[in-house]
């Protein structure tokens, strides 16, 4: 594609086509072997893109870069919605920008993995019946699969 300008105010081709980062997570696409130098980007809405790097370092370094900005500037999720606890439901991520300090971000972080670590490892602890099919199965399996990727 077109090498990116600062200079170039950004067209509404460009704004549509953007990708958000905000609560997303970059990591080495270790289940992808076509091709070498691969970032795995997961969204927000757990949408997943791949992306291919001329390099391992050029890779590494957009992993990186793509973590930092979403760590620093993703705000704290929404409270979880009050109602029927049986089925789960992801919380609301917001795409605004966190309004905390860099300091009070960090705390936050570590509030929220003490959380969430918690909760997966509560959650664990209590699987479905091995005799149960369905929606509770399922369920069981959306909600591990979220905390763990939290």
């Amino acid at each position: 594609q077109d090498e990116y300008q600062p200079e170039k105010a950004l067209s509404e081709e460009d704004l549509k086509n953007a990708v958000s980062v905000h609560h997303a997570l970059a990591s080495k696409a270790t289940d992808y072997e076509k091709k070498p130098n691969v970032l795995k980007l997961k969204t927000a809405d757990w949408r997943v893109l791949l992306f291919q790097a001329q390099s391992q370092e050029e890779m590494q370094t957009w992993i990186n870069k793509i973590n930092c900005v979403a760590a620093v500037f993703s705000a704290p999720p929404f409270p979880a919605a009050i109602g029927s606890q049986k089925k789960f439901s992801r919380p609301l991520l917001p795409a605004t920008t966190t309004k905390l300090s860099q300091d009070e971000q960090l705390k936050s972080h570590e509030a929220k993995l003490k959380q969430i670590s918690t909760e997966l490892a509560e959650h664990r602890s209590y699987p479905p019946d091995k005799k149960l099919k369905g929606k509770e199965v399922d369920d069981y399996k959306l909600k591990d699969h979220y905390l763990e990727f939290e």
